[in-house]
C-alpha cells in the first residue's frame, strides 16, 4: 500500500481492553508504504468483517485503497482506518502477532525488520486472546505433523 504508513493508537484515547495497548491503523503519508496480505472474500461477508474491525462501534471506518502487488497489478481493496485516535504504542503481544503474521506470509525481510523495531508499551500482564492464538498455533502444528 503506497503513500501510507502503519501507526498505532488508542481510539478516543482509550487503551484496547483486549490488547492492552495501541492497535494498528494506517495513515496517509506520501512516500511511505505498508506491506500486508490481500484476502479475497465474498461481499456477503463484509458486514461480519466490519463488525470484527469495530465499524459498528465507531472505532474504525472502512476505506478503499489501491494496493500494488509484487506482480505489478493494482487491486482496489478494503482497509480500515481508526477514527479519533491518540497515538500509542502497542503491547508486546500485539506487536508479536503482527510480526508473526508478516513472517508467516513472507513479507519482505526489511519490512519485517521494521516491524520488529516497533517500540512497545512494555505491558506485562495477561492477554487472553494471545494465549488463544498461541494454543491454536500449537494445535495446528500438532495436526500437521
Amino acid at each position: 500500500l503506497q503513500d501510507f504508513r502503519l501507526e498505532f493508537g488508542h481510539h478516543q484515547g482509550r487503551t484496547s481492553s483486549v490488547w492492552h495497548g495501541g492497535t494498528a491503523t494506517i495513515a496517509q503519508s506520501p512516500g511511505d508504504e505498508v506491506w500486508g496480505i490481500v484476502w479475497k472474500m465474498n461481499t456477503c461477508n463484509l458486514s461480519s468483517l466490519d463488525k470484527q474491525e469495530g465499524v459498528e462501534d465507531g472505532i474504525y471506518v472502512p476505506i478503499e485503497v489501491n494496493v500494488h502487488t509484487q506482480a505489478g497489478k493494482v487491486l482496489t481493496c478494503r482497509s480500515y482506518q481508526m477514527k479519533d485516535y491518540v497515538p500509542g504504542a502497542p503491547s508486546p503481544p500485539y506487536k508479536k502477532v503482527i510480526c508473526m503474521g508478516a513472517k508467516q506470509n513472507g513479507l519482505p525481510t526489511d519490512y519485517q525488520e521494521k516491524l520488529e523495531a516497533i517500540e512497545t508499551n512494555n505491558y506485562a500482564g495477561p492477554v487472553p486472546i494471545m494465549q488463544e492464538i498461541e494454543a491454536s498455533i500449537k494445535a495446528e502444528k500438532i495436526n500437521s505433523a
